[in-house]
């Protein structure tokens, strides 16, 4: 049929017979479903051979070595002795005799207050002694003088008993006036206040001209020493056996190294322990003593600390980088004879030059793996890379 108008003319699309797109549907069904069969047989093909395919790895032997005991901690720099030095009298700060930073010996003058009223007080002082002093002198021959006339019959009793303790009273009265002067004379020294220890100054907290108090809650300079100096850290519990049992011994040294400067080694010597272990972390807490001749520690830094302990002879060792951790704990992956892998939970102690002792979990000899974890399974089929080609070998 034709249709005229004035867009033009338009010829009527022809109907297509029900059974034709009956039979167009089956034959594109059909061929997806070959499409698709053909697919999955082509994957499941491809992951089969990937699960026949060995993983590529690198190996070592488990082998036995003497190692060093060798407890590796980082430790915390403390000052030897801290004191923060105050005023003990009131007065205005008159002279600074050091300056922030600088080191200062025990002894060595620090600041001076004004003395003048504390002098005032000793003159004071020395001054009613003088005159107590006087008045027992005079009543000393009062005493002897009645004592004589006493005997003699012309003065009573009761007037030489009064003249013996106007005496006595005296002598008290003169103990007193001594006291009285060396407080006022002790007080006069408090206002040249000096270093109490050897050590470096911090920062001031007053300036000349400041009216200084006992009752200020800042301390004036704070003093450190840092020749010696400590080192704190911490170690396993349960090493506390065998570093009590070497400090029964002989000294424990002990070696502190910046983090930023390798070269920069002091050696020092285990001082003592903390009479606990810190039951949140299972520590002990050790306080190692350092001479610091050249003052490369210094008070809050970070150092790395080697304690050694002794020898272990005949430890099973394997490479670091064998040593993998999970979700159960360390572990080492094992290569069978029949080259499949094993996964072997351990027990690691220390690492020295590369090689973590292991405490259990190994007796020495097996084949482990240092590289290629990522596809390694327990049961996989593993083939050992030598010279960057992965090639079969039978162990």
């Amino acid at each position: 049929m034709i249709i005229s108008g004035r867009i033009g003319a338009i010829r009527a699309i022809p109907q297509i017979p029900k059974n034709k797109r009956r039979l167009s549907l089956i034959a594109l069904c059909v061929f997806a479903g070959f499409v698709f069969t053909s697919c999955n047989k082509n994957s499941s093909e491809s992951a089969k051979n990937n699960q026949n395919n060995p993983v590529p790895v690198s190996v070592d032997r488990a082998g036995k070595a003497n190692v060093p005991l060798i407890v590796n901690a980082v430790g915390v720099v403390e000052a030897y002795a801290v004191v923060s030095v105050k005023s003990q009298v009131a007065g205005v700060l008159q002279k600074i005799h050091f300056r922030e930073g600088k080191f200062v010996k025990k002894g060595d003058p620090l600041f001076s207050i004004d003395p003048r009223p504390f002098e005032a007080m000793v003159k004071q002082a020395e001054a009613v002694l003088a005159r107590d002093m006087a008045s027992l002198e005079n009543a000393k021959k009062d005493e002897e003088r009645f004592g004589a006339l006493a005997k003699e019959g012309f003065v009573s009793k009761e007037k030489l008993g009064q003249s013996q303790t106007s005496s006595s009273t005296l002598e008290a009265i003169v103990r007193a006036d001594m006291a009285a002067l060396d407080n006022a004379r002790l007080q006069r020294s408090y206002c040249d206040i000096k270093a109490p220890i050897s050590g470096v100054t911090g920062s001031l907290t007053f300036d000349e001209g400041n009216l200084v108090k006992v009752s200020d809650d800042k301390p004036m300079v704070t003093i450190r020493t840092i020749k010696p100096i400590r080192v704190s850290f911490t170690a396993p519990e349960r090493l506390l056996g065998e570093i009590r049992n070497a400090m029964s011994q002989r000294k424990l040294p002990v070696r502190a190294s910046l983090s930023d400067r390798a070269e920069a080694v002091e050696t020092g010597f285990v001082e003592y322990i903390e009479n606990t272990v810190d039951a949140s972390t299972g520590a002990i807490t050790l306080k190692a003593l350092f001479d610091n001749g050249e003052r490369i520690l210094w008070p809050g830094q970070f150092v790395k600390v080697s304690l050694e302990l002794g020898m272990i002879e005949g430890a099973v060792v394997v490479p670091a980088q064998a040593v993998q951790t999970g979700q159960s704990g360390q572990y080492v992956a094992v290569v069978e004879k029949d080259m499949t892998a094993r996964i072997q939970p351990v027990r690691t102690g220390v690492t020295f030059n590369g090689q973590t002792v292991i405490e259990s979990g190994l007796s020495g000899g097996e084949t482990v793996i240092t590289d290629g974890y990522i596809r390694v399974k327990p049961g996989v089929k593993v083939e050992i890379k030598t010279g960057g080609q992965a090639k079969a070998a039978t162990l």
